[in-house]
């Protein structure tokens, strides 16, 4: 028995520190997976946490003299529990009130979600893919992983050596040939890490439901500073159409979706004159550079400051010009500011309400500023989230986004 409650109070333990980082912020570095990856497994903590609640509660009571089956005054049974229970159920409720946030929060989420595409699409389809899963979390998906049929894949494609670096890219195409829109995937990494490989999962669930997806690379800072990044996507971009009828692809349906550093880029690329993109799906992207560099998060686990500085080679003081030119809410403002009505890519903006790293705040600047340039936009905010949620692919973020990725898509690459 008292290996049992060891057992017991070791695991309450780990559940309730694990249940913490649901609304902590991670300090430095170190401890950003465990402020990331929490609310993305917090059914699990809850049941968990459940579990034990019910093992506690039936434990026998050490103190001899507090009997279960004892009846209070009002004919109830009475259970009396040692200090050292109660300490534990305490614990136990304290973990399963904090793990149950994401799902207590996420119905007033999607009514948000949903209203914001019901602006940006007054007459949003209901497709097959819209409705691959009938609402924005399932138990069991989260469980055996997001569905994904067979696809066909090519990887490290060649597309360019650019002062000698060679760059490649990955091909995820539908079972059967045909020909099928596009989505041009772009991987994040403080535009200093990465490879396309990051957008495998992705890939494949949008090959599964129909999607051609080319997930593309880059070269990194600080070897490589802004805007060699930049260049890479148009190169690659002109690679993929120049190859289009080759990939399966419908070179007049083609979306950007991007991560963090990568969703930067695919805003850049995609609100250039004459990009030719459909929409661009931007998870959790800076948008404002020098405002992201003077007003970092608190706290600030990867060093904002240095992250930019080594992505465009100094400071906003020392070079404000390089700052405007890479943010897309440059572009933004100026389709505002032109006489000529000439609306941007309809955009999806996603975004984690606990963001450490690139707060919602932006995200939401970026799309006010779109609406008011005319162009279709919809901001998808998930209150529990942190930067990079998705990484836990099937976890409860990033089903609620892959559920609006899915409609976005539908409305902008199959009117």
């Amino acid at each position: 028995m008292a290996i049992g409650r060891a057992i017991i109070w070791l695991l309450a333990g780990a559940t309730f520190f694990l249940s913490l980082w649901i609304v902590l912020p991670a300090p430095t570095l170190f401890w950003l997976p465990l402020a990331v990856g929490a609310p993305e497994i917090s059914p699990l903590l809850a049941a968990v946490s459940l579990i034990l609640l019910g093992t506690a509660i039936a434990i026998k009571p050490r103190n001899r003299s507090s009997k279960f089956g004892q009846r209070s005054k009002r004919g109830l049974p009475r259970l009396n529990f040692s200090p050292a229970t109660t300490l534990l159920i305490a614990l136990l409720l304290a973990s399963l009130g904090l793990s149950s946030l994401p799902l207590l929060q996420q119905p007033s989420a999607v009514a948000q979600a949903e209203k914001s595409m019901a602006m940006a699409f007054p007459s949003l389809k209901q497709t097959a893919s819209s409705g691959s899963f009938s609402s924005p979390f399932s138990g069991l998906n989260f469980v055996r992983g997001m569905p994904v049929d067979e696809v066909r894949s090519q990887t490290h494609i060649p597309f360019a050596s650019p002062a000698g670096t060679e760059l490649t890219l990955d091909l995820y195409q539908p079972l059967l040939p045909g020909s099928y829109p596009a989505v041009v995937t772009i991987y994040g990494g403080s535009w200093a890490e990465g490879s396309p490989m990051s957008s495998e999962a992705i890939a494949r669930f949008l090959a599964t439901r129909g999607y051609v997806v080319v997930a593309i690379d880059y070269r990194h800072a600080p070897q490589y500073q802004f805007p060699a990044q930049l260049e890479d996507v148009q190169t690659a971009l002109a690679f993929v159409r120049d190859r289009a009828d080759e990939y399966e692809i419908d070179r007049d349906a083609i979306a950007l979706l991007g991560w963090s550093a990568g969703a930067q880029l695919a805003m850049l690329a995609g609100f250039q004159p004459n990009a030719n993109i459909r929409s661009i799906i931007d998870y959790y992207g800076p948008v404002d550079l020098a405002a992201g560099y003077s007003d970092p998060p608190n706290p600030d686990p990867i060093d904002v400051k240095q992250v930019l500085s080594a992505f465009i080679g100094g400071t906003p003081s020392e070079l404000p010009a390089a700052y405007a030119q890479a943010s897309p809410i440059t572009y933004v403002k100026a389709a505002i500011d032109s006489p000529e009505a000439n609306p941007l890519p309809p955009v999806l903006l996603i975004y984690g309400g606990r963001d450490h790293i690139v707060e919602a705040r932006f995200g939401r600047k970026l799309y006010d500023l779109l609406k008011l340039s005319g162009s279709a936009a919809a901001f998808i905010k998930i209150p529990w989230a942190e930067h990079a949620f998705d990484k836990v692919f099937s976890g409860v973020s990033n089903q609620l986004a892959l559920h609006f990725v899915e409609q976005f898509l539908d409305q902008t690459l199959r009117p």
